[in-house]
């Protein structure tokens, strides 16, 4: 006879049985798991005080201690700006600190973490070594990498704003392309111009078909500035007057410029038909005007220099012949001792002007005038004292080109001509509505015959100075 004991024993057992069967697997694995966990804390007594172990701890102190990440509480502080920020903003206003969040975010589209592997890319220890070259044709461009955006806005003296700027001005022209590859200007006999000035800012900013958020953008414009070149070379778009040789020398510094930083052969051909092109166009006096051979005016002369620089610091053939021509040209529009510059030689436009004076000046930077020419001295002396950028005369073709003058002569007159022009830009730069990030042509002295792509185009230009050109009489020491 069973005990009622017993029988207690046996109902309980079988219940248990019967209740673990019907527990879901994670409530039995949770149990078991609690009754280990609670075991092992009984057991964990030290016998060994040399046994290593790790205490965290949280603290708040305005002391940093060894081993800690210390985390400002003071407002400014809350995001990580890697850029510098303006010291006129006030970050104490609620809509500043938020308009300078975003701008941070916006500048950092722009930049890739240089300790981030990136296949695509050359090695980043040879792109540093480049930049930091005592040549200046092979440093001129290695500065424009993404990876070295932060270090070199920084010692040039951009800001978040700066970069910023430049990021929405991109994604402005990045909405206006069409199907196609091009920008239209409405006018068919521009849209190789208007298509050339759209690509400059990309490839100023590190962007090419292979790196970059913009790449798709900047391989669908090259393909299609590529079906518009005749087997000459000829890439004006057309055989009218305007805009002529100016389309051509634009769509040439293009096709050098993306053939320099990414070394695709397929564009060689191209560029260096782009060049001969310019050489064939000269005329025996040394200038270009709108059609090949004509007279010349030193507007046109400008660009097609830039392209033959564009060249040469992509190891393409350029004449010495041509560049001395050139050089003659210039000796033709100056004044002055060389030091200021007009649009023609004869005419009604023989007086010297700010505009003229800094293409003029940058033409002779690149054909090889060292930083003390007499002539170079005088000249930037005679823009730094009277035409510095002015918000109530906004002509951002002499910006364009005084900007990179400044920026390569550096020293105290760069120091005054940027911070002038960076917050000129930033402030009137597009901030609502569909042109957002675009700059308006009514107001500008050319641009209402340039258009909104002019204007937008040569000012992300002129905020992208910090890099996009290494300057021609400084080495940069990166570390």
């Amino acid at each position: 006879m069973v005990s009622r004991a017993a029988l207690r024993r046996r109902f309980h057992r079988h219940w248990l049985r019967e209740w673990l069967r019907d527990m879901p697997a994670w409530l039995v694995s949770l149990v078991l798991h609690t009754v280990l966990l609670l075991l092992l804390g009984l057991l964990n007594i030290y016998e060994d005080v040399d046994v290593p172990f790790i205490t965290l701890s949280t603290s708040i102190s305005r002391e940093k201690a060894e081993g800690e990440y210390t985390i400002q509480v003071d407002e400014k502080d809350e995001v990580a700006f890697n850029l510098p920020v303006p010291d006129n903003v006030d970050l104490k206003n609620k809509a500043a600190r938020e308009a300078l969040i975003q701008a941070n975010q916006d500048a950092r589209e722009l930049q890739i973490d240089p300790d981030v592997p990136a296949p695509q890319m050359a090695p980043i220890g040879e792109i540093r070594e480049l930049a930091s070259s005592e040549d200046p044709v092979r440093r001129a461009l290695a500065v424009r990498d993404p990876r070295l955006r932060v270090e070199v806005v920084k010692r040039e003296g951009g800001t978040t704003l700066t970069e910023a700027a430049v990021s929405r001005g991109l994604r402005w022209l990045a909405q206006q392309q069409q199907r196609d590859g091009r920008w239209t200007h409405g006018n068919a006999a521009y849209d190789t111009a208007n298509t050339a000035l759209a690509l400059l800012p990309f490839l100023g900013a590190g962007q090419t078909p292979a790196v970059g958020p913009y790449r798709d953008h900047v391989s669908r414009g090259l393909r299609w500035l590529r079906t518009r070149q005749n087997p000459d070379g000829d890439l004006r778009g057309g055989t009218g007057q305007h805009p002529g040789m100016y389309a051509h020398g634009i769509a040439s510094i293009v096709l050098c410029d993306a053939f320099a930083l990414t070394g695709d052969e397929a564009l060689r051909d191209p560029a260096q038909r782009a060049v001969a092109f310019i050489v064939a166009a000269q005329n025996n006096a040394g200038g270009w005007r709108y059609m090949p051979r004509q007279d010349a005016d030193l507007s046109v002369v400008g660009w097609q220099l830039m392209a033959l620089q564009s060249a040469r610091m992509a190891r393409l053939s350029v004449p010495t012949e041509t560049l001395e021509l050139a050089d003659q040209y210039l000796d033709s529009v100056s004044h002055e001792e060389r030091s200021l510059y007009s649009y023609q030689r004869h005419g009604g436009e023989t007086r010297p002007t700010p505009t003229m004076t800094a293409e003029g000046l940058l033409c002779r930077m690149y054909l090889g005038w060292r930083r003390d020419t007499p002539g170079l001295t005088r000249g930037v002396e005679w823009l730094a004292r009277n035409h510095l950028p002015d918000r109530r005369q906004p002509n951002i073709y002499y910006w364009y080109y005084g900007t990179q003058v400044f920026h390569h002569y550096g020293g105290s007159e760069w120091d005054a001509w940027n911070s002038k022009m960076r917050d000129i830009l930033v402030e009137t730069q597009v901030i609502q509505g569909p042109h957002a990030g675009s700059w308006h042509p009514e107001s500008d002295r050319w641009g209402s015959s340039g258009g909104r792509i002019f204007v937008t185009s040569l000012s992300v230009c002129a905020l992208e100075v910090y890099y996009r050109h290494a300057p021609i009489y400084r080495q940069l020491k990166l570390d």
